[in-house]
């Protein structure tokens, strides 16, 4: 069975997510690293081909990785926006919502210019993303794990425990 964490950008899925699949002995894969060593940076596809380009090669990676078993997922933000990519990626897997405050998430993003649905006010990009995003990640998922003040490793052991 796969394993998916969802969750807005900077609440810890690549780094829980490499915790988590090293603790139970899994293959981990972050969508849009995946999606990078294909198709160059992320930055660059949004400039060059738009966003709802991107969103179509998720739903391409979403079925193949629908279509393997034993992973660890680090899904991108928006990765779950489409419902298509829920019902291939989900389907049997169990999926992880990690959540944490807009403070948490304004400390770890900050300077980071490579994600470019954050250009502008982080804090405003943010807030306007969670609110269309949060009730996305909660319906979808098996169980939700706070982030903020923990260490990716005790949050990986969490999620492991609560899995059993």
């Amino acid at each position: 069975m796969n394993i998916v964490l969802c969750g807005m950008p900077g609440s810890g899925k690549t780094t829980v997510g490499r915790a988590l699949a090293a603790l139970l002995g899994k293959e981990f894969v972050d969508t849009d690293e995946a999606i990078e060593r294909e198709h160059g940076p992320i930055a660059r596809i949004f400039s060059e081909h738009g966003e709802e380009y991107f969103r179509t090669l998720e739903s391409g990676l979403a079925r193949e990785l629908a279509a393997r078993d034993g992973l660890v997922i680090a899904t991108g933000g928006g990765f779950l926006l489409r419902p298509e990519n829920r019902a291939a990626l989900c389907a049997g897997a169990r999926v992880v919502f990690l959540r944490a405050s807009e403070d948490t998430l304004v400390k770890r993003l900050r300077g980071d210019g490579s994600r470019p649905l954050l250009r502008g006010d982080l804090g405003a990009r943010l807030g306007e993303l969670a609110a269309a995003r949060t009730p996305v990640y909660e319906a979808a998922c098996d169980l939700a794990v706070d982030t903020d003040g923990r260490e990716p490793v005790r949050i990986a052991e969490t999620i492991a425990e609560e899995l059993k």
